[in-house]
């Protein structure tokens, strides 16, 4: 067995499987750390399951084997009711389709985990207005989404992501819907906050350009990671 991973999130032999018997791997020998204020990008082939293990770092899928640890607390032990109070409070998340609420304001859209959160005091909203302005969005906090462009979006999606000053974030494709000029921003923004904000984020993406501005780059494979 590899040694443990001694970052904030840790990652040890983590498997996926499917199929009737449980042996078609999707991944596996998957192990790595990710420090505080860390940005790992993930490359890999389509269907080789980055997805897939995004999802299991966030609780959202169960591994076959293996262990996730976030700031030495093992996922494993946890129900689905612990789980859900779990990735409310520790994990942001950051969608190629942004996900934000057409109804509510910017400001609102941000604000909507400290509110899952119960934080409803003066504190969030100047929480979400220092935010704002650290993503370039100053200003915009009444608007609605509607009115804002795609890397606008973006950036509403990674204030919203760090606003609870959750220790882990995860990135699916963030820029996989912005031109590249605007990718490279968005990228470079995500990398400033999460470094700002003491936070592991892991970025699973398509693009050489986005992983170049991560610290470390590694390589999903179906029999295990590496540097890519």
């Amino acid at each position: 067995m590899a040694e443990a991973p001694k970052g904030l999130l840790g990652v040890t032999d983590l498997a996926k499987r499917y199929g009737a018997t449980d042996t078609a791997a999707v991944f596996e020998n998957v192990s790595f750390d990710v420090a505080p204020g860390e940005v790992v990008a993930i490359l890999g082939e389509s269907g080789v399951g980055k997805s897939t293990l995004l999802n299991c770092l966030a609780g959202l899928d169960t591994p076959s084997a293996g262990q996730v640890s976030l700031a030495g607390r093992a996922l494993g032990g946890l129900d689905e009711r612990a789980l859900a109070h779990w990735r409310r409070a520790q994990v942001g998340f950051v969608f190629q389709a942004f996900h934000v609420l057409p109804h509510l304001t910017v400001a609102q859209n941000v604000a909507l985990p400290l509110m899952l959160l119960g934080q409803h005091d003066a504190s969030m909203a100047q929480r979400v207005a220092t935010l704002l302005d650290a993503v370039g969005l100053q200003g915009l906090g009444e608007r609605l989404p509607r009115t804002l462009s795609g890397g606008q979006l973006q950036r509403v999606a990674i204030a919203r992501a760090l606003v609870h000053r959750p220790p882990l974030v995860l990135a699916d494709e963030p820029t996989g819907n912005l031109d590249p000029a605007t990718a490279e921003r968005v990228i470079e923004l995500l990398a400033q906050q999460v470094r700002a904000e003491g936070a592991a984020c892991v970025l699973v993406t398509h693009s050489n350009a986005a992983a170049a501005r991560a610290d470390r780059v590694l390589r999903l494979h179906q029999h295990g990671i590496g540097p890519a």
